[in-house]
């Protein structure tokens, strides 16, 4: 078939459909020539070849009349093939367009989606002659509108947010309360039964693990695993289609607007760092293909081969104004488009490294904040990757928060008894202000967490010492070796009442501590409910019930309690505080807005390396305004790690008033308990919460 084709425009990247045709543009600083394959709607047949007649600086483009919304494509680039000097261009290398927003057809692990001949002596300088077409996925062109209900977002304030952290397949995939035909789909991560659950713990904002599409890495296939988690990037608009339900596309922006009825926002782990075509020896499948110059970082001194600050064989070269639009360009479609509220950036270092390092005031920092969409919305950012200064805790700009993996640690060592911890919890009470108070900062900043997808389980780090990730079939090497861990007595599974109690004690209580900090909490899915992995703490590849959580074991109690931590947090603003805590004295009652005690009612002896019972009695900031009632909120948070009984001697509470219990780790609290003496007995590992109420009155949780 002939088709009418004119020079088009360069202006939007990607394929845009109008009522006579689509416009194409794609972009390839090195390239002497680009086609345009068009293929027929199952994606088998190519029916036309059609070079892109225009090249406007370093975009080609052409508008071809005749087809629309649904028609599906792909590229192949000529050019020089020389790896030696960075180039691999290889038209015989169906390649996806970087703005494709939809695949037809899936990826196939074979020889032919190699720019060089697997086995030839050459190795990867090589080349290829064999037609990659039937082993790659085809772009689709589609035609999707801004997101509905857009003024609908929840516009969830920092200080009120509290993160679920999540895979968008393992939270859903065995819980019974879900349809059966929704059950590890977009559609069923905001069915009527986790939105009730979700509702229930008081989350304000669900993170998902990556939901681009992403490949299957070879090495795993060949073990007959899977890329579980997703982070292993090839379309950065595309959603990853083996989460759809019946819906398709669609269906991941219905859950997104039934979150936002429910106030819940949506924030996804983003992978820009590096993409799914990993080394030298990876495959051509789309950037390799079309300009692997421009888009990977290369060796200076032989660019045949690719700076690996990610550890996984690439990393993209987001310093180049084309990349650099094209991960903004990316960022915004899913806002304005698939209505997310925000993102993660995993490796983030990665994207603010420049020529002379890393650097808080780079180009990629710049684009995003000054662009009027992605300025209002959520940036987090995991402040490391394995390049060199690649650990930045605390170094990106203002407007981002951090993972805070301090915190984590911290926390883990404090309840595990190790000497010297209390002092840093103190510092991770107060979100870590020596990293994150600077350049005008807010607490908020820091994301703390007691687990998350990359390591240990709650449950599973008060059971286990030692990784147990021998189903990944890398002879127990991969994952963290140190991972802040107690099993209490006994490695793994245990019958012993004893030791299940203790597990049980450690959990709430470091489920208490992350609640009752400074900062932003975030929980991982199924630590509510003490959701194990059998000792796997790199799950990465188990796309089985290992990773996925466990409905069918449920610890009610524990979910009762988170719930109770939430609400007990959403009741007090002194424990959403966004200016850090000094002990400065305020201006309206002259005190302290934060205050520390040991178990004898005086001051804190920080230089006691086996302190093992603090208290830390938070007011409102002496730097902030609050309202009168706000003002006056106090809470008293006792911390005490010894296996022994303690009498702890209480401060005195305001005038008139009198202390009550709110939260107690060792039993339920549901119902505050008012206190009618000055000290209290703390009998083993245990954290309290008490907040001020009038004599004879309770408190309103």
């Amino acid at each position: 078939m002939r088709y009418h084709v004119t020079a088009g425009s360069p202006v939007r990247m990607g394929a845009h459909a109008d009522p006579q045709g689509v416009n194409f543009a794609v972009f390839s600083a090195h390239a002497a020539q680009i086609d345009l394959c068009l293929y027929s709607e199952d994606g088998v047949a190519e029916t036309a070849r059609i070079p892109l007649p225009e090249r406007t600086g370093d975009i080609w483009h052409g508008r071809v009349e005749g087809i629309g919304a649904g028609t599906v494509y792909g590229f192949r680039a000529h050019g020089e093939y020389a790896p030696e000097r960075g180039h691999r261009f290889n038209p015989n290398k169906l390649l996806i367009d970087p703005y494709a927003r939809a695949f037809r057809g899936g990826f196939v692990h074979h020889p032919a989606v190699l720019g060089y001949t697997e086995g030839d002596a050459r190795a990867d300088l090589s080349f290829d002659t064999r037609d990659s077409a039937p082993y790659v996925a085809k772009s689709v062109v589609t035609d999707f509108g801004p997101f509905p209900d857009a003024a609908a977002r929840p516009d969830v304030d920092w200080k009120d947010l509290v993160i679920y952290e999540a895979h968008a397949k393992g939270l859903t995939r065995q819980n019974p309360k879900v349809p059966a035909g929704v059950r590890g789909t977009y559609e069923g991560l905001a069915s009527d039964a986790m939105l009730d659950h979700l509702s229930t713990l008081g989350i304000t904002a669900i993170e998902l693990l990556p939901v681009h599409a992403f490949l299957d890495d070879a090495f795993l296939l060949k073990k007959r695993l899977v890329n579980y988690w997703g982070y292993n990037t090839i379309g950065f608009f595309a959603p990853e289609p083996r989460y759809f339900g019946s819906a398709g596309v669609e269906g991941f922006r219905k859950m997104v607007q039934r979150f936002h009825a429910a106030g819940i926002e949506v924030l996804l782990d983003v992978v820009y760092n590096h993409t799914a075509e990993g080394d030298h020896r990876g495959p051509s499948l789309s950037f390799r293909g079309l300009d692997n110059a421009s888009y990977y970082h290369l060796q200076e001194s032989d660019p045949r081969f690719y700076v690996n600050d990610t550890g996984t064989g690439n990393t993209v070269n987001v310093a180049h104004p084309n990349v650099l639009r094209l991960v903004t360009d990316s960022l915004r479609y899913w806002v304005e488009c698939m209505g997310v509220d925000g993102f993660r950036f995993d490796l983030a270092t990665t994207l603010g490294r420049e020529a002379h390092g890393f650097d808080p005031r780079g180009g990629f920092f710049d684009a995003l904040r000054q662009d009027p969409v992605l300025a209002r919305v959520k940036m987090i950012a995991e402040p490391w990757d394995i390049g060199p200064g690649g650990y930045q805790l605390g170094a990106f700009p203002a407007e981002f928060a951090e993972w805070n993996d301090v915190y984590r640690d911290t926390v883990r060592q404090f309840w595990k008894g190790d000497a010297g911890s209390a002092q840093a919890l103190g510092a991770g009470l107060l979100a870590s202000a020596p990293h994150f108070d600077h350049s005008g900062r807010r607490s908020t900043a820091s994301i703390n967490f007691v687990a998350s997808h990359d390591g240990f389980t709650l449950a599973d780090v008060t059971a286990y010492n030692k990784r147990h990730n021998r189903a990944n079939l890398e002879k127990n090497r991969d994952g963290h070796a140190a991972n802040q861990s107690d099993n209490c007595g006994v490695e793994g599974a245990t019958q012993d009442p004893k030791i299940a109690a203790t597990r049980a004690r450690r959990q709430r209580n470091m489920l208490a501590t992350l609640f009752l900090s400074q900062g932003t909490p975030m929980l991982l899915a199924g630590d509510e409910m003490g959701n194990t992995q059998d000792g796997n703490n790199n799950a990465y590849c188990q796309d089985n019930p290992t990773a996925w959580v466990d409905w069918t074991a449920v610890d009610n109690d524990k979910v009762a309690f988170v719930a109770h931590l939430a609400a007990f947090r959403r009741a007090h603003p002194v424990l959403r505080q966004t200016r850090f805590l000094h002990g400065a004295l305020r201006d309206q009652d002259n005190l302290p807005d934060v205050s520390w005690f040991g178990a004898d009612g005086q001051d804190l002896d920080w230089a006691d390396p086996a302190l093992a019972t603090l208290g830390v009695l938070y007011r409102g900031s002496a730097e902030a305004q609050f309202s009168t009632e706000a003002a006056q909120d106090a809470v008293y948070v006792l911390f005490h790690r010894a296996t022994t009984s303690v009498q702890v001697t209480l401060p005195p509470p305001r005038a008139g008033s009198q202390w009550t219990v709110g939260i107690d780790s060792a039993q339920d609290t549901s119902q505050p308990v008012l206190l009618a003496r000055e000290y209290l007995e703390l009998d083993g590992p245990q954290v309290i919460a008490l907040v001020e109420a009038e004599r004879g009155k309770s408190h309103d949780r």
